[in-house]
């Protein structure tokens, strides 16, 4: 949930956004939202609508930073990651009880009212609700070239990045039943497809049996680097010094938490180390909400999105009905 890319004619640089001031503002708010994406800024906008004074604060670290391009998402199919952020950004600073603050949040503590934050810059805010929309941080698998073609032509989702890739030369870095899974998924894009468990294969006899069935090889030989030119992938390289070229290769590396402050004031995580949130949003601390890739494993533009906007209308749906009860 999570990754540059400039534009000519609209380019707008972060701070252009900064439209908080710290000798004016009030530093209070009634919601704080710590990421300032795709789930966040459509939080913040379903907030703003709702006269909500609400403070995005945002370190400009999307996992999605080196996509070239996002897909699947209507009306910006095809388009930068990054142009559609600029645009979000803009929208959403239309509504005057909106701010939008260029830092990294770096603690958080409960209080009476609600909670205190601290900004890496030594700011500090107070709001009554928090909202967490920081998205997940990949780790890197250990093979040299890995991370620089991360996102480009080494892909996670085929819903994501399939069509453009399909038909091509295509490898799969998994082993187990993840391999498996993975073979039959990715099988509907091309059928040139190789599965590469970097070591001795994990896959049952009847997994086994099944890919062999459908043409896809099975490549158990350790990888030790990617060849490949400002991140487009060329081929394969093993420890034996054998090689095996490639057009596209699709991993889902392990993931973590990009922001470790919900768990620090008790949010719990599910099994796959998500944010655990019922169906408004909330989390498993009173006050506190998520959204976005932080709290699902379906990491796409549309959702983080989706999962923003019901936020934004959930807390302040919360909100109204407090305050009826004053």
């Amino acid at each position: 949930m999570e990754t540059g890319r400039s534009i000519e004619t609209e380019k707008i640089s972060l701070t252009s956004f900064l439209n908080f001031s710290e000798m004016t503002d009030n530093k209070n708010f009634d919601v704080i939202i710590v990421g300032g994406s795709y789930a966040g800024l459509s939080a913040a906008m379903a907030l703003g609508r709702a006269l909500r004074s609400v403070l995005i604060i945002d370190s400009d670290q999307p996992c999605n930073r080196k996509t070239p391009h996002s897909h699947n998402f209507i009306t910006q199919d095809g388009e930068k990651p990054k142009v559609i952020a600029e645009r979000a950004k803009k929208e959403v600073l239309q509504y005057d009880t909106v701010n939008f603050l260029s830092d990294s949040t770096v603690s958080v503590s409960k209080t009476e009212k609600g909670f205190e934050v601290s900004t890496q810059s030594g700011k500090l805010f107070t709001t009554k609700k928090l909202v967490f929309a920081t998205g997940l941080k990949d780790t890197m698998l250990n093979i040299e070239g890995f991370a620089e073609c991360w996102g480009i032509t080494v892909l996670h989702c085929p819903y994501c990045h399939g069509y453009e890739v399909k038909d091509q030369k295509t490898g799969i870095f998994a082993n187990g039943y993840g391999a498996f899974h993975m073979a039959r998924l990715i099988h509907n894009w091309t059928k040139d497809l190789t599965i590469f468990t970097n070591g001795k294969s994990e896959l049952t006899q009847e997994q086994t049996d099944e890919i062999k069935r459908h043409d896809i090889s099975i490549v158990e030989k350790k990888i030790t680097s990617l060849n490949h030119k400002n991140g487009v992938v060329e081929e394969i390289i093993f420890s034996d010094n054998s090689t095996f070229p490639l057009e596209v290769i699709y991993s889902r590396p392990p993931f973590e938490q990009h922001c470790k402050i919900p768990e620090l004031l008790g949010c719990e995580l599910t099994e796959q180390g998500l944010i655990q949130v019922d169906l408004f949003q909330k989390t498993t601390v009173d006050n506190i909400y998520a959204c976005g890739d932080n709290t699902n494993p379906l990491r796409s533009v549309s959702y983080a999105v989706s999962t923003g906007n019901n936020t934004g209308v959930f807390i302040n749906n919360a909100m109204v009905e407090e305050d009826f009860l004053k």
